[in-house]
């Protein structure tokens, strides 16, 4: 059984057991968590298809750490204008342990 779920505006193929990195989410360490915005969900044979979100269902995730993710280098430059300009950026983000996928029946 895996859940197409939304979460910080992109979407993430989970199963139970899955650790994903998502944008940064409110909570502590060892939180749990309720996904409800899922999109779509297979299981076994049969896969029901939001519009746009399944009613009722529920992805459950606890919350492993937050942590950044690598360092990206902005750089912008006009050749013959001497304009350089560098920066970084570090996105916070959230690891999360899916721990369960709920389908109202």
């Amino acid at each position: 059984m895996f859940a197409v779920i939304r979460t910080g505006g992109k979407q993430y193929k989970v199963a139970s057991g899955d650790v994903i990195e998502v944008e940064k989410l409110e909570g502590e360490n060892g939180a749990t968590l309720t996904l409800d915005q899922v999109l779509m969900v297979f299981d076994g044979g049969t896969a029901t298809v939001g519009t746009p979100i399944v009613a009722g269902a529920t992805v459950t995730a606890e919350l492993v750490r937050q942590a950044r993710g690598p360092k990206i280098i902005i750089f912008k430059k006009k050749r013959r204008q001497n304009y350089r300009r560098k920066k970084g950026h570090r996105q916070d983000l959230t690891v999360l342990r899916i721990t369960g996928i709920q389908v109202a029946a």
